[in-house]
C-alpha cells in the first residue's frame, strides 16, 4: 500500500516477488524490490544503485513525497525480501 512507486503501481496491486539468493545478487539499477525497513516496515523501492563492495543497496522511488535512500540511506542485502518479477494491477484500474 502506498504511494511510493506512483503511477506504475497503485494501493491493491499485486507483486509476485523472488526470493532465490542468485537472482538478488545480480541485482540492477531499475530493479524493483521489497525489503524491510526497521523504522517503516515492508517497503518496496526502485533499485538506483547497488554498491557490492559494501553490499549496500540504494532505492528510490517514484513518487515525489517518497521516502526512500535519499533520507534513510542504503538498505543492505540481508534486509531484502526479494525482486519483483510480476506485477499484477488492481482490477478496474
Amino acid at each position: 500500500s502506498g504511494d511510493s512507486l506512483t503511477p506504475a503501481y497503485q494501493d491493491g496491486d499485486f507483486v509476485l516477488v523472488l526470493k532465490v539468493p542468485f537472482f538478488l545478487s545480480s541485482l540492477k539499477p531499475g530493479d524493483t524490490i521489497v525489503f524491510r525497513h526497521s523504522a517503516y516496515g515492508t517497503m518496496i523501492k526502485k533499485v538506483d544503485h547497488v554498491s557490492f563492495a559494501l553490499d549496500e543497496i540504494f532505492v528510490v522511488g517514484t513518487h515525489e513525497l517518497s521516502v526512500d535512500s535519499r533520507q534513510f540511506g542504503p538498505i543492505r542485502k540481508k534486509d531484502l525480501i526479494g525482486r519483483v518479477i510480476w506485477h499484477v494491477k488492481k482490477p478496474n484500474r
